[in-house]
């Protein structure tokens, strides 16, 4: 069955954390019926250092402390206070889930940063990418894994019934693999990294999600070209944003890339641009739900595999409000309902 979630990114303070995970799984539970829900946790950004995506990401590595410095989040002999702070917001969000998620049973995702996007934000002591350094990025993944062993571990805690979906978002993977990413100096680029290592980064990650029980969904963005590599190293599923590469922006050979994936089995995550309005028309609605449905038909999906896509909405560069939130996920199930009945057609 078609399905909606969503990334996690929510807008709020520190004194909104279980409003807003309350809000968003109303949301989902208002869907129309023959539509899924996946629930996801909320993360609050504007709560300020630590609630960033990257934040929350490096304080969970195992064995490999942080802090926040100057130039962002880098590895540290101990962490710092802004750390610290973030171990906090995560026991905040964890106990908000658990109360606004009492009883739940059946699919429940959570996002963190992927480990090339890690290794291309975060900073070594020395100064430079750990992506610059070939065995510090080989560490941060297996750190990165061990990770989310425990996270899952912590989220069935706080929801038993939960069957967990780890979302990793690798927006900078395109870049790892082109080599245009600067060094600290910012007077040359980082070494391109082939798919071959790119493979090999991923499957660490990847299999520690598996061996826990949950899921996995590598998020590339528009990043077409990581395609390859994710579904090599074992990704069950691709987050892909379809804003580009739809109708308007016909991508054949993206498209090629993607049936291919499915072949192999893995699934597709769509991230659709938001309409803007609330109460919007149906052709608006019709639009996104062409984003999948034309190139689908193009490439020559079968249909009834429509029903299999989940839908979300593509990263904002800013956060909306919760009204607007509230609204594109309400969209967004109406926009699964028409693909779900274009896959019956």
């Amino acid at each position: 069955m078609t399905a909606v979630s969503g990334h996690g990114p929510w807008p709020g303070g520190e004194r909104d954390v279980l409003e807003a995970q309350q809000t968003a799984l109303g949301e989902l539970a208002e869907l129309p019926a023959g539509v899924d829900a996946v629930p996801f946790l909320t993360q609050l950004p504007q709560r300020g250092p630590g609630a960033d995506a990257l934040g929350r990401t490096a304080v969970r590595l195992a064995e490999m402390p942080v802090e926040l410095g100057p130039h962002g989040w880098k590895l540290t002999e101990r962490p710092g206070g802004d750390a610290r702070r973030a171990e906090a917001f995560w026991r905040e969000d964890l106990g908000a889930l658990a109360i606004a998620a009492h009883g739940h049973t059946g699919p429940l995702t959570v996002e963190l940063l992927g480990p090339w996007t890690l290794a291309a934000q975060l900073w070594s002591a020395r100064g430079d990418r750990v992506l610059a350094d070939t065995g510090a990025r080989a560490d941060l993944a297996l750190a990165l894994a061990e990770s989310l062993r425990v996270l899952v571990s912590d989220v069935v805690a706080q929801v038993p019934g939960a069957e967990v979906t780890v979302q990793l978002a690798e927006p900078l993977l395109g870049q790892v693999h082109a080599g245009v990413l600067p060094t600290f100096s910012g007077f040359s680029r980082l070494r391109a990294v082939p798919g071959p290592e790119i493979v090999e980064g991923l499957e660490p990650v990847l299999t520690a999600v598996r061996e826990v029980g949950a899921r996995s969904v590598v998020h590339l963005g528009s990043t077409w070209v990581g395609v390859p590599p994710v579904v090599l190293a074992g990704a069950d599923a691709l987050g892909l944003d379809l804003a580009d590469v739809g109708p308007g922006g016909w991508n054949e050979r993206a498209w090629e890339l993607v049936a291919r994936a499915m072949e192999r089995g893995t699934g597709l995550w769509a991230g659709l641009p938001p309409v803007q309005v609330s109460q919007c028309a149906g052709p608006a609605l019709g639009e996104l739900a062409d984003l999948v449905a034309v190139p689908w038909r193009r490439i020559g999906l079968p249909a009834a595999k429509l029903a299999e896509v989940t839908l979300l909405a593509a990263p904002r560069r800013s956060l909306a409000s919760t009204d607007t939130h509230r609204a594109e996920l309400s969209n967004l199930g109406r926009v699964a309902e028409t693909l779900a009945e274009k896959a019956e057609a």
